[in-house]
């Protein structure tokens, strides 16, 4: 069967298909926790190739409502949830809530004086110490995010004594007693930098989805302010808004370019 990526009628294809198993998730069709048929039984059943099934598959899991890696069977997770605090603020917790392997590595630490947006984003006097870290981030594996995060000297002092390969700084510092209670994030998109370049393996000027996050205590005094870069067509968020409340949501879908 042929492949058809890379036209007009292919697109119409894998969103046909994603709709169809949307449907059928919604209704009930698939339940909670059940297995999705393998690619080949999907392709045969809507007449289209394997590609185009992995294509629709990668959009059901950016919405949250399958999860797993190509060859093993999808489970359907229910339907689109939203994420809680921890999730959201801790890429560790959001990466184990959806059966990801997480991993990091830090590039670089580096203590100096704040620049004055970055002292007033953390309530600091112009010029007070603060630590900046450089960090990478993959799923399973693959680096899908650069995290630059940057603390007053109280909390950077700490983060400067973990392990370089440590998973989880926010479980670390916690650990110590610094206490995260509410972020604000703002999403937007940033061209890659040299160290993006590194560190992602994509090229020079690459668009990147950048969320920023300043985080604060039970004391509203801010902990840390950061950073992050991911690379395109690997991370989604979705806000849903209703009278009593609005909730933001982080998905993964996996890199199509490294099929």
């Amino acid at each position: 069967m042929r492949e058809d990526h890379g036209s007009g009628d292919s697109d119409l294809r894998y969103r046909r298909v994603a709709a169809e198993l949307r449907a059928a998730i919604i209704t009930g069709e698939y339940a909670s926790g059940a297995k999705l048929p393998p690619e080949g039984t999907l392709a045969e059943r809507y007449g289209v190739s394997r590609g185009t099934v992995r294509h629709a598959l990668a959009v059901l899991r950016s919405d949250g409502l399958v999860t797993s890696r190509r060859g093993t069977p999808r489970t359907v997770l229910g339907g689109p949830r939203s994420q809680s605090f921890s999730e959201l603020l801790s890429f560790t917790n959001w990466a184990r809530s959806l059966g990801e392997t997480p991993g990091g590595r830090v590039d670089r630490v580096v203590r100096r004086p704040a620049e004055p947006e970055e002292a007033a984003q953390l309530g600091l006097e112009p010029g007070a110490e603060v630590y900046l870290v450089l960090r990478v981030r993959t799923l399973s594996g693959e680096p899908v995010m650069v995290e630059r995060s940057l603390y007053p000297s109280r909390v950077g002092a700490l983060v400067a004594e973990l392990q370089p390969d440590v998973v989880s700084h926010t479980e670390a510092l916690v650990g110590h007693g610094v206490l995260f209670t509410d972020a604000d994030h703002t999403i937007d998109i940033a061209w890659a930098d040299e160290d993006d370049v590194r560190l992602l393996e994509c090229p020079p000027g690459q668009v990147l989805l950048r969320e920023r996050r300043r985080t604060t205590d039970p004391a509203g005094a801010p902990v840390e302010w950061s950073e992050d870069r991911y690379l395109p067509g690997t991370i989604a968020f979705t806000v849903h808004n209703s009278v009593a409340a609005s909730t933001l949501g982080r998905q993964h879908s996996p890199r199509t370019d490294r099929a």
